[in-house]
């Protein structure tokens, strides 16, 4: 399925922004809920409300929830850095915690 079907069938979530945090609660990225960003920000969001943190497990939903566009993120490192983000965490194993303001 193409991310937009995919992320038609997400719950919408209110607010401005998504902000991710570390263990240590130190602020690693922002994503706003807004043109251009406004897919990764109901993505997160999705996660972090079916997950509790978006860990490992999380991260590899969120990958498949992007579909098409997780491939072009692993051919071109840094053309989409929220895709970018959740590879890591499969990479590593870490976890994000995240809150919506």
């Amino acid at each position: 399925m193409k991310f937009t079907d995919t992320l038609k069938t997400l719950p919408e979530f209110a607010g401005d922004k998504l902000v991710l945090t570390d263990a240590a609660g130190v602020e690693i990225a922002t994503i706003a809920n807004a043109p251009g960003s406004a897919g990764s920000f109901r993505v997160y969001a999705y996660l972090a409300q079916q997950y509790g943190a978006i860990d490992a497990g999380a991260a590899a939903e969120g990958l498949a929830i992007f579909a098409e566009h997780t491939e072009d993120a692993s051919m071109h490192p840094g053309r989409h850095p929220n895709i970018d983000r959740l590879i890591g965490l499969v990479v590593s194993g870490g976890t994000l915690h995240a809150r919506i303001e």
